[in-house]
């Protein structure tokens, strides 16, 4: 009881002199000054095409560090770093030094470039920023432009108000997040030049707060850590033969279907992490059928039943409390009047952080149930990493500044059961947490789809946030 007692007071005891540090350091008297400069830089990046193949990430890096070295920054402290093999994937980095070297650095990570968009398509052109009706339209406005451009708008301000941090922060605007088939920039620097990216801790996509269909916040989300991405390959083959002979129980097809339906039933083990309890304990005042259950998962008391009502309300859920493998893909059979001679599968799973790809090939093949059916990586794994902590110096400024600028809107940690650029970073032991203060509508906005859009009011409100956030950090 003293030992939680201690540890409480002492997250309320740093909660308290960093939300001071940010009211005497980190806000300044008009926290949203120099909107028209950033309406400008935003555009600019906005309208700069970076999608894959035919979009530039050298072009849209090139011009926002044009808007730093124009602030004052130096050219040694602005970088543009490029692979000679895909000189149109190029990624941005810059450094604003801090006072005190011994303090880890921060690093502000987001990626510039875009998913494809078609003209004929849209209802406005794609690569044009519009304002129409409280919002802005165009691709990249929401994912990920609008953060890369507050974070780049941050380090000009700071740099243009002579602010003085004394921890060191970082930027980072990374290539190749949207498709596996461009360079990722984030992979790319990590090998090359990891000096640019190490730091105590990391901002990035993946967090952000939700909006209800009127439009008022109903939580702010911080994500903590991300579930890997791997594709298994199942595969099966036999004699073959006419189709008239066929032995009994001798079939590719059918081995794989059965194989395929236990791992489509099969439930991986509750794994849950402290992102994915904090967030059903965060959340389960908002969902009043599911309620008891997630306050259960929440304070560590849930029993199987608990799982079970929360696994079967809502998938999303369920993938955050567990690994989840499902069948994808299958082909197989030569010719409709043949037994068929091999057959494969593609198998794909979302593995809960800390949980070995070895482990779950294991697995695979157990719940596969057949010696014939055999079970391999389709690609390398990728790197490993665990959740990282949110701990009280990453979460009480956070706190702090949205309890003042959403009064009453809920703090709700996140597992994210997708995948962003801090796979990698969290792999290589940088924590990484998603936080943005940019509230989306419930309908996705049109991210990676049509019309995708942002609200200026959420843009501009984010942009304060990050700015102030960093400085809560930093001074």
């Amino acid at each position: 009881m003293k030992a939680a007692r201690r540890s409480a007071h002492l997250s309320a005891t740093i909660a308290a002199l960093l939300a001071g540090a940010m009211s005497a350091h980190a806000a300044p008297a008009n926290p949203r000054g120099g909107e028209p400069a950033f309406r400008a830089l935003y555009k600019e990046l906005v309208e700069t095409d970076s999608s894959w193949p035919d979009g530039s990430c050298t072009l849209a890096a090139e011009r926002m560090g044009a808007h730093l070295k124009a602030a004052g920054y130096p050219a040694a402290d602005v970088q543009v770093l490029v692979d000679p093999a895909h000189p149109k994937e190029g990624s941005l980095t810059a450094i604003l030094r801090g006072s005190d070297a011994k303090l880890p650095a921060v690093l502000l990570l987001a990626h510039i470039d875009v998913v494809a968009a078609k003209r004929s398509d849209w209802t406005r052109d794609p690569f044009t920023l519009v304002e129409e009706n409280g919002y802005f339209y165009g691709r990249g406005t929401s994912d990920d432009k609008a953060m890369a451009a507050a974070f780049t708008d941050a380090m000009v301000r700071f740099r243009q108000e002579g602010y003085k941090p004394k921890r060191t922060i970082k930027l980072a605007l990374t290539c190749g997040e949207e498709t596996e088939k461009a360079l990722n920039g984030v992979s790319w620097l990590l090998k090359n030049h990891p000096e640019t990216l190490q730091a105590g801790w990391a901002l990035n996509e993946g967090g952000g707060g939700s909006l209800d269909e009127t439009g008022k916040p109903v939580s702010q989300g911080v994500q903590a850590g991300e579930k890997v991405y791997q594709d298994f390959t199942f595969t099966t083959t036999a004699p073959g033969g006419h189709s008239s002979r066929q032995a009994p129980h001798v079939n590719a097809i059918g081995w794989m279907a059965e194989a395929l339906a236990r791992v489509n039933a099969y439930d991986f083990p509750v794994d849950l992490t402290p992102a994915a309890r904090a967030y059903f304990g965060a959340s389960a005042a908002l969902y009043p059928n599911t309620r008891a259950a997630m306050a259960a998962i929440g304070s560590g008391k849930a029993t199987a039943a608990d799982y079970a009502t929360v696994s079967a309300a809502n998938p999303s859920w369920n993938a955050t409390l567990r690994t989840t493998c499902i069948p994808t893909m299958i082909s197989g059979g030569h010719a409709t009047n043949a037994q068929p001679q091999s057959v494969t599968a593609n198998v794909n799973c979302r593995i809960i952080p800390g949980e070995s790809v070895e482990s779950i090939q294991t697995t695979l093949a157990a719940v596969a149930g057949n010696p014939k059916v055999t079970v391999a990586l389709a690609d390398p794994p990728q790197p490993k990493s665990s959740a990282p902590p949110l701990t009280p110096q990453i979460m009480a400024p956070i706190e702090a500044l949205s309890k003042e600028m959403w009064p009453g809107v809920p703090i709700i940690p996140r597992l994210s059961t997708g995948a962003t650029d801090g796979r990698f970073t969290n792999a290589a032991g940088i924590p990484t947490y998603g936080v943005s203060g940019l509230f989306s509508d419930p309908d996705g906005q049109g991210v990676h789809g049509l019309n995708e859009r942002i609200r200026v009011k959420s843009l501009m409100d984010g942009r304060a946030f990050l700015y102030r956030l960093v400085k809560g950090y930093t001074g």
